[in-house]
C-alpha cells in the first residue's frame, strides 16, 4: 500500500556544524588462542567513572561496545575514542582478555549463548541459529539531525554513496583463522538477519514509521529496535544514525569514517533543502553494491550506483570526496580527512593489513591478532 508524502510543517533549524557520536563494537580474544572469551559482564564491572558510564551490554558475551560522548568536532571525538578504548582495554586485561577491534570472529567462539535478558531470549527463540552465529563487531557513527522527517530522506539521499563507506571499513577478512575471500565477512554474516541491509526508500517519517510496524506485524522485527537498516534516524537520539562499517582497526580510521559520514550528511541535507530528488535505484542493485563493497573492500571495483557499471574503487572514493568538499571545508576537516584518505589509500583497509600480515608470516593468526589488539589502543 502506498502511502501520501507528509505535508509541510516548520522545521527546527539545522546547525552549520552537525555534532557527532560513534558507538564501537570490540571482542574479547584470548591472548594465547585468539578465541573469544565470554567475559563482557566482567570487563563491564572492571571498567570506572566516565568509561562505566559510556560502556554498553551487547548481544554477545564476548563483545563490549563503547559510545562515545556527543563531540562537536572530530579532535574531540578522537580524544573520547581513545580514552574509551585504552580504558575497555585495562579492564579487559585485568580479567585475563584482549581487547581486539577487529568486524568478525576471527577463530571461533565456542560461547554463543545470549545474555540474560528477555529481549535477547525472544530474538533468540524467533531467528533460531542466525541469532547464534560467532559475533561480529561495527561502528555506528551518529550525525545530529533534530528534524526527523528531513533524518528520513537524507537516509534516501545516502543510499548511493554508502557501499563506498563500507569499502573503506572492511576490517573481517578472517572466519575460523582463514581468509574467507571477503574483506568484510562481517558483513556476510549479517545478511542472514532478516531486517539488516540496504535502507529502502521511504516517501515520509510517516511512510517509514509504517513501514516497520508492517515488518513488525510480519514478524521480520521483533520491535523497532531491531531497524538496523545501513542508514536509519536513530530509534534513540535525534540523528542519523549509519551502521554500514565495520568496528575500525584503530582510532584514526575511526575518525576518518565519521568525518567523511558528517559530510555526507551535510551534504544531503544540502541537496535536501535545495529540492534536489533522492535517486531511485532498484533495491536489489544497490543490495548487489553493498554486496561487491564487502567482498573487494577497496582492493578491486565497486558498483558505481549512478550508472550501475563496476569502476576501481578509488576512483569511486575521490568522486565522493569531490561530493562532499564544501562540508569538509564547512566543519574545518578537510585537510585532516584527506590526509586520512591518503594513508588508507597507501597503507590499505583493516582488511588489506591483515591480509599483508597473513602473506608475510605464512598464515599466521597470531600474528595478525597480535597486531590488531596493538593497534586498537594505539594513538
Amino acid at each position: 500500500m502506498r502511502r501520501r508524502p507528509a505535508t509541510a510543517t516548520s522545521a527546527p533549524a539545522i546547525p552549520a556544524t552537525l555534532t557527532l557520536g560513534v558507538e564501537e563494537e570490540f571482542l574479547l580474544l584470548d591472548p594465547e588462542t585468539g578465541e573469544s572469551m565470554p567475559v563482557a559482564d566482567r570487563v563491564r564491572d572492571a571498567l570506572s567513572g566516565t568509561a562505566r558510564e559510556q560502556a554498553r551490554q551487547e548481544f554477545r558475551h564476548s563483545m563490549v561496545e563503547m559510545v562515545t560522548p556527543v563531540s562537536p568536532d572530530l579532535a574531540r571525538l578522537r580524544d573520547h575514542l581513545v580514552a574509551l578504548r585504552r580504558a575497555a582495554a585495562r579492564a579487559a586485561a585485568a580479567v585475563g582478555a584482549r581487547l581486539v577491534a577487529v568486524g568478525a570472529t576471527p577463530v571461533c567462539e565456542a560461547h554463543r549463548t545470549v545474555p540474560d535478558e528477555q529481549r535477547y531470549h525472544d530474538m533468540s527463540r524467533r531467528f533460531g541459529p542466525v541469532a547464534h552465529d560467532p559475533a561480529v563487531c561495527g561502528c555506528h557513527v551518529h550525525v545530529g539531525v533534530p528534524d526527523r522527517e528531513l533524518a528520513v530522506q537524507v537516509c534516501n539521499h545516502l543510499r548511493p554513496w554508502l557501499p563506498v563507506v563500507q569499502a573503506l571499513t572492511t576490517n573481517s577478512p578472517l572466519h575460523d583463522g582463514r581468509d574467507t575471500g571477503h574483506a568484510s565477512w562481517r558483513s556476510m554474516q549479517l545478511e542472514r538477519w532478516p531486517s539488516i541491509g540496504p535502507t529502502p526508500h521511504f516517501d515520509s517519517a510517516a511512510d517509514y514509521d509504517a513501514t516497520v510496524q508492517d515488518l513488525i506485524t510480519a514478524g521480520i522485527m521483533l520491535d523497532a529496535a531491531m531497524v538496523y537498516w545501513y542508514a536509519r534516524p536513530s530509534a534513540s537520539y535525534p540523528t542519523v544514525e549509519v551502521r554500514v562499517g565495520d568496528v575500525c582497526p584503530t582510532v584514526d580510521d575511526t575518525v576518518l569514517v565519521a568525518g567523511l559520514v558528517r559530510a555526507l550528511v551535510a551534504t544531503m541535507i544540502d541537496e535536501v533543502g535545495a529540492g534536489v530528488p533522492a535517486p531511485r535505484i532498484r533495491d536489489c542493485l544497490v543490495a548487489a553494491a553493498h554486496w561487491r563493497a564487502a567482498h573487494d573492500g577497496v582492493d578491486g571495483e565497486l558498483v558505481d550506483l549512478r550508472t550501475g557499471r563496476p569502476r576501481p574503487a578509488w576512483d569511486l572514493v575521490d568522486d565522493l570526496l569531490v561530493l562532499v568538499a564544501p562540508a569538509l571545508t564547512r566543519h574545518g576537516d578537510r585537510d585532516l580527512i584527506l590526509r586520512e584518505v591518503d594513508r588508507v589509500r597507501r597503507d590499505g583497509t583493516g582488511a588489506t593489513r591483515q591480509r599483508r600480515i597473513m602473506a608475510d608470516t605464512g598464515g599466521n593468526v597470531r600474528v595478525v591478532l597480535d597486531h590488531l589488539a596493538a593497534q586498537t589502543t594505539a594513538d
